[in-house]
C-alpha cells in the first residue's frame, strides 16, 4: 500500500511540474507536506532537505558566486573574448566555449550567462553581428562546461549527496572531470561546425530604434496641456490619469526644460508636453475627457523619440528578469514597479510575444525582458539588484574591482581544499562564503540576496521524496521491473537506455527533479544486476544536465529566448543533434573510464 501511495504522491508531482501550475520550488514543498501528512516519511525526515549536505553546499556555491560577479572578475576575462572574437562564427564560438566552459565548472551556470549575456550583446552589436548566432550556443556551452566538476552546477551537487545517502559516497570534486572535457569539447565542436547553419539570423544589427524593434513607434506620443485642460493644476498623481487609463508618462517638457521621473508630484500648467507611452485610442479618451492636445504625427515622426528618450540624463534599457528576481510572480501595478525603481516599462517581451498594452496587469515571469525607460541612474541601480540582468554591458563603477582578486584567491582556495580532500566541500565552500564577507567581496545583506531561494526550496523539498521512494520499496520495485525489462540487454544498451530517458525526462521536468526519482533507480538496477553502480549515477547526471532541446529545459535556455530573439523550434532544430551525440558518446565514455 506505501508503494501505491508513494507512486501516487510522484505522479502528482510530475503531473504539477509539466502542468507549471505552480512554481517548481512551490510544488516541490507541497510534496514534501503531503508526504509527512501521510505518514509516509516522519517530519524529521521530511525537513531534512533543509540540512541536507546538497542542499547546504548549493547554497553556499550561490554566495561564492555572488563574491566572484559582485567584484566584477568574470567581466576582466570578458576581454579576452572581444580580442579573439574574430569576425565568423566559427571562431566567435570557438572562443566563446573556451572562456566560458571552464568557468562554468565552478560558478553557478545561471550567473555566469548573467555576466556573459550583455558582454556578447555589446560584442555582436559593435562587430554588427545577430545575437541569435550566439547566445544559443553561450547557453549551451555553460551547460557543457558545469559537467567538468561536481560544484558545477546544482544538479550534480544533489547527485553526489544522493549517492552519499545510498551508501556509495559523495562524489570527487574532479571524479567525471576527464568525460566532462570530451563531452564538452565534441559539444563545442558541434556548435562551431554545425551549428552555425541552423542557427537563425532574426536579430540583425539595429539600425533601427530600440522602440522600433519592440513595435513601439504608435504607442509614444506627445500631448500638450492646452490653458482649458482639466489636468492644469493637478499633479499626475492627484489627477490619477495614469491609474484611470493605460498610459505612462516618461516625461515632462516645460518651455525647452526637461523634467524626467519622479514627476508624480510636479503640477500641471498650460503649455506642458507630456511624453506618454499608451494606444492610440486610449489618448481619445484622454482628449475627450481630460482636454488634452495631441501632437501631430508628422512632429513626433521627425523628431524620432527613441534617440531623444536616450540623450542627456534618461536612458532606455532592456532588463532581462532571474529567477531569483523579486517581481517574478506578480505584475508590475501589484510590486510597484514605477515607485520602487523610478522607472517605466515600455514593453515587456515574453518568449516571442510582445505586450505593449495594460502592462500593469501582465503577470512577470523568469526568461521576461522589460523595456524600460528613465534615469540612466535608476538604470545603473537596476543592474545592481539581484535578479535583474541589463542587456548591455555593465558599468565598471558597479563592481568593486580592487576585490577582484581577493575573490578568486577565495576561490581557487575553496577548490584546492575539496580537491586534495582535506576537507569536504561543504566545509571549504563556506570557508570560502566567511572570507567573501571578512574582505569585502561581499557585503552581509548581499549574502541573503544571492541566493537562489526558489532552487534551495525546490532541493529541499525534492529530498523528502527520495527518502520516501526508498522507505517504501518503490524505488527497489522500479529498479526490479527495469531489471525483468530489460534483462537480457547489454550493460551499455542499460546506460543509453537511462541517458535517454533522463534526457528526454528532464526537458520537461526539473533536472533535480529527474535526479532524484532517476539516480537511484539506476543504482538499484546495477546493483541486480552486479554491474557498476557509479557509471549508471553518472550517466543519469550527465543526462539530466544535457538539456538543449527546448527553452525551458534548462535556465540558461530560458535566459537567451527572449533577448536571442528565439523561437521554440528554434532550440529543437539545433539542441536535438546536440542531445542525440551526447547520448551516443557519453555511455562509452562512462564505461571506458569508470568500468561497467
Amino acid at each position: 500500500m506505501t508503494i501505491v501511495l508513494t507512486l501516487g504522491v510522484v505522479l502528482l508531482a510530475l503531473v504539477c511540474f509539466v502542468g507549471e501550475w505552480f512554481p517548481a520550488d512551490i510544488t516541490a514543498i507541497a510534496v514534501m507536506v503531503i508526504l509527512m501528512t501521510l505518514g509516509l516519511v516522519t517530519p524529521e525526515e521530511g525537513i531534512s532537505g533543509f540540512s541536507n549536505s546538497a542542499t547546504v553546499t548549493v547554497l553556499a556555491m550561490f554566495i561564492l558566486s555572488a563574491g566572484i560577479d559582485r567584484t566584477g572578475a568574470v567581466q576582466a576575462v570578458s576581454q579576452w573574448f572581444m580580442a579573439w572574437g574574430g569576425r565568423s562564427a566559427r571562431r566567435q564560438i570557438l572562443v566563446m566555449g573556451a572562456i566560458v566552459g571552464p568557468i562554468s565548472g565552478f560558478i553557478n551556470n545561471t550567473a555566469v550567462v548573467a555576466v556573459f549575456l550583455p558582454i556578447v550583446e555589446d560584442w555582436c552589436r559593435k562587430r554588427g553581428i545577430a545575437s541569435s548566432k550566439l547566445l544559443m550556443p553561450l547557453s549551451y556551452v555553460t551547460v557543457l562546461g558545469g559537467m567538468l566538476t561536481v560544484i558545477g552546477t546544482s544538479t550534480n551537487v544533489l547527485a553526489s549527496g544522493l549517492s552519499d545517502d545510498l551508501g556509495y559516497g559523495t562524489f570527487g570534486l574532479f571524479q567525471f572531470t576527464a568525460v566532462g572535457l570530451i563531452t564538452g569539447t565534441a559539444g563545442l565542436l558541434y556548435l562551431a561546425f554545425v551549428a552555425p547553419r541552423w542557427l537563425p539570423e532574426r536579430q540583425t544589427p539595429a539600425t533601427d530604434t530600440v522602440l522600433q524593434r519592440y513595435g513601439l513607434s504608435k504607442y509614444i506620443s506627445e500631448i500638450v496641456i492646452p490653458p482649458g485642460s482639466n489636468l492644469v493644476g493637478q499633479s499626475l498623481q492627484s489627477s490619477q490619469i495614469q491609474r484611470k487609463f493605460d498610459l505612462d508618462v516618461m516625461e515632462l517638457i516645460r518651455n525647452g526644460s526637461h523634467y524626467p521621473q519622479p514627476i508624480a508630484d510636479k503640477q500641471m500648467q498650460a503649455g506642458d508636453v507630456l511624453l506618454v507611452r499608451s494606444q492610440p485610442e486610449c489618448l481619445l479618451k484622454i482628449k475627450e475627457t481630460q482636454g488634452i492636445e495631441i501632437l501631430p504625427e508628422v512632429e513626433f515622426g521627425q523628431r524620432q523619440a527613441g534617440p531623444a528618450l536616450s540623450e542627456g540624463e534618461e536612458g532606455i534599457a532592456e532588463v532581462l528578469l532571474l529567477p531569483n528576481s523579486e517581481i517574478v510572480g506578480s505584475n508590475l501595478k501589484e510590486c510597484r514597479f514605477r515607485q520602487r525603481y523610478n522607472a517605466t516599462v515600455l514593453a515587456i517581451q515574453q518568449g516571442q510575444a510582445v505586450k505593449r498594452d495594460r502592462l500593469g496587469r501582465v503577470p512577470l515571469q523568469f526568461g521576461d525582458v522589460l523595456l524600460v525607460q528613465g534615469p540612466k541612474q535608476s538604470l545603473v541601480g537596476l543592474q545592481t539588484r539581484p535578479g535583474f540582468v541589463l542587456v548591455k554591458e555593465r558599468d565598471v563603477e558597479t563592481f568593486r574591482r580592487e576585490r577582484a582578486v581577493m575573490a578568486i584567491a577565495i576561490m581557487v582556495g575553496v577548490i584546492l581544499l575539496a580537491a586534495l580532500e582535506w576537507v569536504p566541500i561543504l566545509v571549504s565552500a563556506w570557508i570560502g562564503v566567511v572570507l567573501m564577507v571578512l574582505t569585502g567581496c561581499l557585503k552581509p545583506g548581499e549574502l541573503y540576496s544571492s541566493v537562489r531561494w526558489d532552487v534551495i526550496f525546490l532541493l529541499a523539498g525534492l529530498i523528502p521524496l527520495g527518502i520516501a521512494m526508498e522507505n517504501s520499496g518503490a524505488t527497489q520495485w522500479l529498479a526490479d521491473w527495469m531489471v525483468s525489462l530489460g534483462g537480457e540487454w547489454s550493460g551499455y544498451a542499460l546506460l543509453t537506455l537511462f541517458f535517454v530517458i533522463t534526457s528526454l525526462v528532464t526537458e520537461i521536468l526539473s533536472n533535480n527533479a529527474c535526479v532524484v526519482l532517476l539516480l537511484p533507480i539506476a543504482a538499484k538496477v546495477a546493483e541486480s544486476l552486479s554491474l557498476n553502480p557509479y557509471a549508471f549515477m553518472f550517466t543519469v547526471m550527465f543526462a539530466a544536465s544535457n538539456s538543449f532541446m527546448t527553452p525551458i529545459g534548462y535556465q540558461t535556455n530560458t535566459m537567451v529566448y527572449g533577448p536571442g530573439g528565439y523561437r521554440f523550434a528554434d532550440f529543437l532544430r539545433v539542441g536535438t543533434p546536440l542531445n542525440l551525440l551526447m547520448a551516443l558518446i557519453t555511455p562509452p565514455l562512462i564505461i571506458a573510464f569508470y568500468g561497467l
